[in-house]
């Protein structure tokens, strides 16, 4: 296999305790640079048209063809509050996205790059992954002045596979501070258990329970530094705020599932026509 775990025991203890780690100075300036320019290319080259808005808030939204089929494309889809009244953008599109997904990380060369690299291989495998697949990747532009609020939820929720091996990886790719909103996580409520999953059904895709109250107090401010990556278990409860900052706050996210031993919801909203290939099989 070649591949060779990086993360020391100290880290890996912390993980398994909090649910959450940060690895300072992940990626360097030129990786970072190189994966916010490809963005800004991308999105020179998107109409503007074939779009959808993007809300954590109303996940009732999530039943439109062009919402399924980015499982397997590149998508663009825009902040709530992007457009005024007449319906029209009320800035430029390129700070009007909220996000671009979900399979960059297959189809465009830079993305691909840091999402199959090695170090990224090497995480996996010191967390005892066998077969780690990348189901879905994610640039978070966090727009300044209009970067919308992503509610308390757990990656597993909309990412589930029997048993659960979701794991988020989040890249900051600018400095990420509670004034342009940087994630807020509950240090080790990924040991309470998963508490709810997002179905797809015929006529979109609904909640099994309503949502948890959570106490605003046991969120802890993860701010970090420009190429500091963000690793989250799946059931570990996080969130970040509305940006009302003049700063964005760009980030790529990666979520990793096992693929051995384990099974893929039919009942996930995101599914594949091809399975996807693993980073390496053990």
């Amino acid at each position: 296999m070649g591949v060779v775990g990086n993360l020391s025991s100290e880290q890996i203890e912390f993980f398994n305790s909090n649910g959450y780690m940060v690895i300072e100075s992940f990626s360097s300036e030129e990786e970072t640079k190189e994966m916010r320019d490809r963005m800004a290319e991308l999105l020179q080259e998107f109409d503007g048209a074939s779009a959808t808005v993007f809300s954590t808030k109303d996940h009732q939204q999530l039943k439109d063809d062009y919402f399924y089929k980015s499982a397997e494309n590149i998508s663009f889809f825009f902040e709530e509050k992007a457009f005024g009244e007449d319906g029209r953008l009320q800035q430029p599109k390129e700070l009007s996205i909220n996000k671009v997904g979900h399979a960059l990380h297959e189809l465009d060369p830079v993305f691909k790059k840091f999402s199959s690299s090695e170090k990224i291989k090497g995480l996996f495998l010191s967390l005892e992954y066998k077969r780690p697949t990348v189901i879905q990747s994610m640039y978070i532009f966090k727009q300044p002045g209009i970067g919308g609020e992503v509610v308390p939820h757990q990656d597993n929720t909309f990412l589930y596979t029997e048993p659960p091996t979701c794991t988020g990886l989040w890249l900051a790719l600018e400095d990420a501070t509670k004034t342009n909103g940087c994630l807020w996580a509950i240090p080790r409520s990924h040991k309470d258990g998963l508490k709810r999953r997002m179905i797809r059904g015929e006529s979109g895709t609904y909640f099994d329970n309503p949502p948890p109250k959570y106490d605003q107090s046991d969120f802890t401010p993860l701010e970090v530094k420009s190429g500091s990556l963000v690793v989250l278990h799946g059931n570990l409860v996080h969130q970040s705020f509305e940006n009302l900052s003049s700063k964005s706050r760009h980030a790529f996210s990666l979520h990793v599932v096992d693929t051995d031993g384990c099974t893929w919801s039919k009942d996930n909203w995101l599914q594949r026509k091809t399975a996807p290939e693993p980073l390496y099989s053990s």
